[in-house]
């Protein structure tokens, strides 16, 4: 009893800290518009018009995973970031990144580790498990070549142990992870795994039996292929098979677990390698043991046009931007249910990466890229959007300056996530000529709806 007053006290003081450290934001002015000195001289027509206190907590070629998961730790003290080496071409396999903690109460960075385990978009896939004493994210034995997990004890400040296998996401109780094969993916799409020399990867060619869906049991250090790609191709329903499939390369791509960690969603990538053409793609769901394998967006579904799919805080159901009325300009977002039933457009129009509020809809939090013109003024800045599903209203909390880049994997996705309670948005952005991470404190805006 003792112990949780204590701990009641110490989370009121740090939210209390917050709280005050968004104050003093409102006070000196909080910038809706978010881009390096230089751009900002030459858009006199930009003026900042905040609707929330908005913060820099990081600077310099520093980013926070994706938007499906916190980057703010469970207790709301600290901010787990991944800093880059460089933003001018692709890592290669060997080089190091840092990753960053920001203590949200004294404003302190630190960099706690290095990791040979990145690549551009979501870095060591940095990431909190059940509390601030379990920090996890990948890394790579060098003298061996070999992957791994590293578990981070922030509290201690040390590496309290090494967890074979791969991390794409954290069960939100820290007990597992699960990842599709982060060695092979750059085959499919780069900038989301981990790096190693190409003679140690596999090119997949049909619905292989040696590759798929991998999960890690944190305590005892074992690791489950639960599904091969051959499993999700023949077991699929609605199925996905296809004339011609040895014709085509497969791989998985991205693997997630729902909030309750009863079940993964995947995306299912083919290409045709005799044809050329562009890859299809079909969303995938099952049991955390591989059963019960479910198509919930086909590939037909997906080539009219879809993107970025995430969990919602049901469980059950999943969102995604996706094509469903074709006399709207855009794309919808819409929620279906993990075996492709129930099917609703929610919002209109979709974009980015949306990322849904842990209390459910209807609230929303989105990005966009360049060529979503439906949400943008084509600038080169891209909003960050909050969305009412129950009103259909929009706000734009945030315009963000994004470069142009000469390669995707070099872009810079604003990637906005909900911390767990619900009150915080952490966003990618680019200031000071760099990247950059900022926070948004949504408290007011959340009661005026």
């Amino acid at each position: 009893m003792l112990g949780k007053k204590i701990m009641t006290v110490i989370r009121g003081t740090i939210l209390l800290f917050i709280c005050v450290f968004f104050t003093e934001i409102e006070r000196a002015g909080a910038q809706q518009i978010i881009a390096p000195e230089e751009v900002l001289a030459k858009r006199t027509d930009l003026k900042d018009n905040p609707v929330v206190p908005i913060k820099k907590v990081a600077s310099g070629q520093v980013i926070h995973r994706f938007h499906d998961t916190s980057p703010l730790s469970p207790s709301g003290r600290y901010l787990a970031l991944f800093r880059v080496p460089f933003e001018d071409h692709y890592p290669k396999p060997g080089e190091a990144g840092e990753v960053v903690v920001v203590d949200i109460k004294t404003g302190e960075e630190k960099t706690i580790a290095y990791s040979f385990g990145w690549e551009m978009q979501l870095g060591a896939n940095v990431q909190w498990g059940k509390n601030d004493r379990q920090l996890y994210f990948n890394d790579v034995d060098t003298s061996s070549w070999t992957e791994h997990v590293v578990q981070y004890d922030v509290k201690k400040d040390k590496v309290v142990r090494k967890i074979d296998g791969m991390l794409f996401m954290s069960s939100m109780d820290g007990s597992k992870f699960v990842a599709h094969n982060l060695l092979n993916s750059v085959h499919a799409q780069s900038g989301y795994g981990v790096l190693l020399p190409e003679h140690l990867t596999q090119y997949n060619r049909g619905p292989v039996d040696n590759d798929g869906i991998f999960v890690t049991d944190v305590a005892t250090n074992e690791i489950q292929r639960i599904a091969t790609i051959k499993d999700i191709y023949e077991k699929s329903v609605p199925s996905i098979k296809i004339d011609n499939p040895q014709d085509h390369s497969y791989y998985c791509f991205k693997a997630m677990w729902n909030p309750q960690g009863t079940r993964i969603m995947t995306c299912l990538l083919w290409k045709d390698l005799i044809r050329g053409g562009k890859r299809k793609v079909a969303v995938i769901t099952m049991k955390p043991d591989g059963s019960d394998i479910r198509t919930a967006i086909t590939a037909d579904q997906y080539a009219k046009g879809g993107h970025h799919m995430a969990w919602l805080p049901d469980g059950e159901h999943i969102s995604i931007n996706l094509e469903v009325d074709p006399e709207q300009e855009g794309l919808e977002i819409v929620t279906v249910k993990y075996d492709g039933s129930n099917l609703r457009k929610v919002f209109s129009p979709g974009s980015g990466h949306p990322s849904y509020h842990p209390g459910g809809l209807p609230y929303i939090i989105t990005d966009s890229y360049f060529h979503e013109t439906s949400v943008t003024d084509n600038d080169g800045f891209i909003p960050v959007r909050f969305l009412n599903t129950e009103t259909g209203e929009e706000t734009i909390i945030a315009k963000v300056f994004v470069p142009e880049v000469t390669e995707s994997a070099f872009r810079v996705d604003a990637h906005p996530a909900w911390d767990r309670s619900g009150r915080y948005v952490i966003f990618n952005g680019y200031g000071d000529g760099t990247r950059c991470v900022y926070m948004a404190d949504m408290k007011s805006l959340l009661q005026s709806q």
